[in-house]
């Protein structure tokens, strides 16, 4: 099973959306309750950055009855350092989106902490692609 979600940056109003519907898709399916909740957590932390930090960007779920793999990808400005941003605590979130309670600098160590694998792509100025991997 494929599917596949488009996030609109800046819509806070609907941030959580996606990540709110991947979560209930797997449930319908019947998969492990802490594997879907470790996916929603994945999922939302990627969706989040994709508000935050992006013009838009598309969230796809693909299922088989061995993995669960989340690939996001987003139009936006790309990640300089990797590294530095997997850090605990690191965050590029302005002052208006730290005042709404993001930007903490957990997002990607969290996808990576709920992933069984984690992959980045980016490119400075063109977006970013994360694809994470969850083992059933």
């Amino acid at each position: 099973m494929t599917h596949s979600f488009t996030v609109q940056g800046g819509d806070f109003v609907n941030a959580g959306l996606v990540s709110t519907e991947v979560k209930s898709l797997l449930k319908t399916i019947g998969f492990d309750p802490m594997l879907v909740r470790r996916v929603a957590i994945a999922t939302y932390e990627g969706e989040m950055n994709v508000v935050m930090h992006a013009e838009r960007g598309t969230v796809e779920l693909m299922v088989d009855p061995r993995v669960v793999v989340i690939t996001i990808t987003d139009q936006g400005k790309g990640i300089e350092d990797i590294e530095l941003a997997m850090q605990e605590g690191f965050s590029t979130a302005t002052e208006e989106m730290r005042a709404m309670g993001f930007g903490s600098g957990m997002g990607l160590p969290n996808m990576k902490r709920n992933a069984d694998d984690l992959a980045i792509e980016s490119q400075v100025g063109k977006g970013t692609t994360v694809r994470m991997k969850f083992l059933v």
